[in-house]
């Protein structure tokens, strides 16, 4: 969709500013200073991996789309890492390892295996501890179009994981038909 330069996804990232900051301010006021390594998973043209650099948290954003990546490393944000990898495959991209997650609408596009390697890349790369944030829509007719995940599938990539809190996220911003989506906060912590 870069390609076509279609990125319905940073037009909800710019209404729900405020929600999404909020959802961030939380996560660095649950840790003490320094807050660590934070990675961003499939954050595109770096929306939102600038917001963990500018709470305190060494910052990495990851993507497969290397014009994406580009144009993330093109807004020159002091204390941010971006790196073209694969979220099926996070434990190739040598990243080291992360006190915090978030993935904002990558995890949800997946099919049920492609999820489970997710699940087990962010597992790899988890402090004990740590801490995922994670917006997914639900699923829907038109999953096979916008993608979409259930909670209990969330739960089924990350096993060793206790599911937090699910919150119902904002849909200002977002058009038909993702507005339909129920689209959800899932916030996971590592187990030890």
């Amino acid at each position: 969709m870069y390609r076509f330069g279609l990125t319905p996804w940073e037009r909800y990232g710019k209404a729900a500013a405020a929600s999404i900051a909020a959802l961030l301010d939380r996560e660095k006021a649950e840790r003490s200073s320094p807050l660590g390594r934070a990675l961003d998973i499939g954050c595109g043209r770096g929306q939102f991996t600038p917001e963990l650099a500018r709470r305190g948290w060494e910052a990495v954003g990851i993507d497969y789309v290397p014009a994406a990546i580009e144009a993330a490393k093109n807004r020159n944000t002091e204390g941010v890492t971006y790196v073209v990898g694969d979220a099926t495959d996070l434990r190739s991209a040598d990243l080291g390892t992360f006190g915090f997650f978030l993935d904002i609408g990558c995890f949800q596009g997946f099919d049920a295996p492609q999820r489970q390697a997710v699940g087990r890349g962010v597992s790899t790369l988890a402090d004990p501890g740590s801490t995922l944030l994670m917006l997914a829509f639900g699923p829907t007719r038109l999953r096979s179009r916008i993608g979409g995940v259930s909670q209990a599938e969330v739960e089924a990539a990350f096993p060793d994981w206790e599911l937090l809190d699910v919150q119902p996220a904002e849909t200002a911003g977002l058009g038909w038909p993702m507005n339909r989506t129920s689209p959800q906060w899932y916030r996971l912590r590592r187990q030890t």
